[in-house]
């Protein structure tokens, strides 16, 4: 697809806009996948007490969570399929403005299933930012302006895991749940109104429809190899986090806090394993590393197995146990994403947007199904991150590997 800011060329786009408006723009991109990922993070540690206020129990509670990432999933698919036939600058304030005025609805319901409903529509339109910024950043910006951009993204979405519980438990300690949607709101408003006065904007001189389909995707056995693994491992450490409030206060005795700690070690071990992975890759090969990194995850789940077993399960051990669970994403998460898209042959959005949306159905799905037995405590949800890791391996092994002109160094 042939995509080119609306003026002569992108070097008069550039030399028009100045580097503090390109900027901006990105900034506000940025802004806007991110309240994606705090309309989770910050609403994990209410979810122990909210659905009580609104007359649901502990499985309603988390239906809270997995509707969300259902319409997230739901909106994934449909924006990233139609969001050609649209302005991008149009869309992304659109998307945002509903995003912003369903939050605030989401604070005045009465009944817990009022609240699942909205969070599915919140979910939806959410995902916006994420289908259609990372072009935007590539009409902003030279490659390597772009690269850096997407990396600062990816920081953002990595620490949002483990910075969002604790800005919503700090929430919880000056108002109730409503606040955290309140907030989430204003947030989205503000954002609307600076992308509607920000004066300059890459615009798409064209709209063609881009070729392929996702069923010719669905249809490569390489393509699924990478997708399916990378989907099914982080999609189980995604269902673990959205049990882990409940399990571990609960069904564990412990506390926010111990949630709060297991998430900080995760996402610091995550940002380590990933930023020394290239190095390994350059040592062992990338095939190599996707395979370490999905075996050590299973092997954190396996351990957890074991644990939850022993009699002598604690909190404490739950958070050391989840250190190599996120290691083992780490190591495997970039290279596996990248030869995704690689094995999306020219399909690099659309391969995107189908292991996104994989991860967002898994993660949902199995969160719904916890939803009844994770007051039961670590067993199941261990058990269940366990399969899910095994099925990411079991796609490794049964699936071909993608054919490079240069091999992998072993």
């Amino acid at each position: 697809m042939d995509v080119r800011p609306a003026v002569q060329n992108w070097t008069d786009f550039v030399n028009t806009v100045s580097l503090s408006a390109r900027a901006l723009i990105c900034a506000l991109i940025l802004i806007g996948s991110l309240c994606s990922f705090l309309a989770t993070d910050l609403v994990l540690p209410a979810i122990p007490d909210l659905p009580a206020d609104l007359g649901g129990g502990v499985e309603e509670g988390q239906f809270v969570l997995a509707s969300f990432i259902a319409g997230g999933a739901a909106g994934l698919f449909v924006f990233g399929a139609i969001s050609w036939r649209f302005e991008r600058r149009r869309l992304l304030m659109i998307s945002i403005l509903v995003f912003g005025v369903i939050s605030i609805l989401c604070a005045l319901v009465t009944s817990i299933w009022q609240l699942i409903g909205l969070r599915f529509l919140q979910g939806f339109f959410s995902m916006v930012p994420a289908v259609i910024g990372p072009g935007i950043i590539r009409q902003l910006f030279s490659e390597q302006g772009a690269t850096r951009a997407l990396g600062i993204l990816g920081s953002l979405e990595a620490l949002a895991p483990a910075l969002g519980p604790i800005a919503g438990a700090g929430l919880l300690l000056i108002g109730d749940w409503t606040l955290t949607f309140n907030v989430l709101g204003v947030l989205a408003l503000a954002l609307t109104v600076l992308i509607l006065v920000l004066p300059d904007w890459p615009h798409r001189e064209v709209r063609e429809e881009p070729k392929g389909s996702y069923l010719s995707l669905i249809r490569s056995p390489v393509f699924l190899r990478y997708s399916l693994s990378q989907a099914f491992c982080v999609g189980g450490l995604i269902m673990f986090v959205f049990c882990a409030p409940v399990m571990l206060e609960r069904a564990m005795g412990g506390s926010l806090e111990h949630f709060i700690a297991m998430q900080v070690c995760g996402v610091a071990t995550f940002i380590i394993a990933s930023n020394t992975v290239g190095w390994l890759i350059n040592r062992f090969g990338a095939e190599r590393m996707i395979v370490l990194g999905t075996a050590l995850s299973a092997t954190s789940t396996l351990g957890m197995v074991i644990y939850a077993v022993s009699g002598f399960a604690e909190p404490i051990g739950v958070i050391l146990l989840f250190i190599p669970f996120n290691m083992g994403l780490g190591f495997r998460g970039p290279p596996g994403f990248l030869r995704a898209v690689i094995a999306a042959d020219g399909q690099d959005d659309r391969g995107s947007s189908l292991i996104i949306l994989s991860i967002f159905g898994i993660a949902s799905g199995f969160t719904a199904l916890l939803a009844p037995f994770v007051e039961q405590g670590l067993l199941l949800v261990s058990l269940a991150a366990l399969a899910i890791e095994g099925l990411a391996l079991l796609t490794l092994l049964i699936l071909p590997e993608l054919k490079t002109e240069t091999p992998d160094r072993h």
